[in-house]
């Protein structure tokens, strides 16, 4: 019993063998993954690995390999720009943040998210040196802006029982995030050359394929929900539901030369029922607001008065009123 007690101990007390912890180890294991050369390549399966088992390590360990990685994208991006580095690090990220342990995907979200008191966003490549990589360039671009739309994403489910129990504002809130993500990935560059001749670019289209693809699913099963319990809307959450719902219909389109880009048609049209339905909502809550204010002259007097900017309606004062309507929950099903 003692043997199998030590045993048991040591076991529990060995740090394993996947446990780099050292800002050293972290730094040699990004560089690997994201060597210059050779420049078309992707990050291969075995230095993927490498990274992803930090993950598995402590939390300083995750630490210093996000550290390691906005160290390099930022080195990547200064002077001219390496194109090649960095589609590999946002390329790297991607996958860690798809595959990753939660402790590595937790410190690689507070690494990469803009920091709030100094304005740090390592995501903020819209400027990217072009340079003789044009194309690689043009995906770093996209990729970094596509990287940070997805870091926004809430930790959603398509599961039904999970959607039932969303209260409207958070249903509308989700589909607008899954939306903001058809959007970016709409706005993918247009190809430019073959798969074989650039294997890393192709592994960038895959992976937002991928994410397009999972917006695509996450809302046609928000707009199916939203679809049961359209009458329970208020006056605000319709309106932004409207607003939503067409920056859906507006991802459709995708450039002829880039189809891949763009929502299915069915999910679309889908989404314009809904809009349709939704604009109904909205004219009825409002009708209802106006007879509210008439009958009532206490809550028409503590209706809020919102001054429009000038530009907008020459300073002419606008009148919301003070109630919302809303749903019960028994009501969504």
């Amino acid at each position: 019993m003692g043997l199998k007690l030590l045993r048991l101990a040591a076991t529990l007390l060995s740090p394993g063998p996947a446990s780099p912890a050292s800002g050293a180890d972290a730094q040699g294991a990004v560089l690997r993954a994201t060597a210059h050369h050779p420049s078309t390549a992707p990050p291969s399966a075995h230095h993927l690995d490498a990274l992803l088992a930090f993950g598995r390590g402590s939390r300083l360990s995750a630490a210093a390999l996000a550290s390691a990685f906005t160290d390099r994208l930022r080195a990547a991006s200064s002077g001219g720009g390496d194109a090649a580095v960095a589609l590999k690090c946002l390329v790297a990220l991607r996958v860690l943040l798809a595959r990753g342990a939660f402790i590595l995907r937790d410190q690689l979200l507070v690494a990469l998210l803009r920091h709030p008191a100094s304005g740090r966003n390592p995501l903020a490549l819209a400027d990217f040196p072009l340079g003789r990589s044009f194309a690689a360039a043009s995906w770093v671009r996209f990729s970094a802006r596509l990287l940070e739309v997805l870091l926004l994403l809430p930790d959603a489910s398509c599961d039904p029982e999970h959607l039932t129990a969303l209260p409207n504002p958070h249903l509308v809130s989700e589909l607008a995030a899954f939306a903001s993500v058809a959007a970016a990935v709409r706005q993918a560059p247009p190809p430019s050359c073959a798969p074989q001749a650039h294997a890393l670019i192709w592994e960038a289209v895959r992976l937002a394929e991928e994410d397009r693809v999972t917006a695509e699913r996450n809302i046609a099963a928000r707009v199916r929900e939203m679809g049961e319990r359209i009458d329970t809307l208020g006056l605000a959450d319709a309106m932004e539901l409207v607003c939503v719902l067409k920056r859906v219909e507006e991802s459709a389109a995708s450039p002829p030369e880039w189809k891949w880009a763009g929502l299915d048609e069915a999910v679309v049209a889908d989404a314009r029922r809904l809009r349709e339905r939704a604009e109904e909502v909205l004219l009825r809550r409002t009708e209802q607001d106006r007879r509210l204010l008439r009958r009532d002259p206490a809550w028409s007097a503590s209706a809020r008065v919102v001054m429009l900017p000038a530009r907008a309606s020459d300073g002419a004062a606008v009148r919301f009123g003070s109630s919302r309507w809303s749903g019960t929950v028994s009501s969504w099903r």
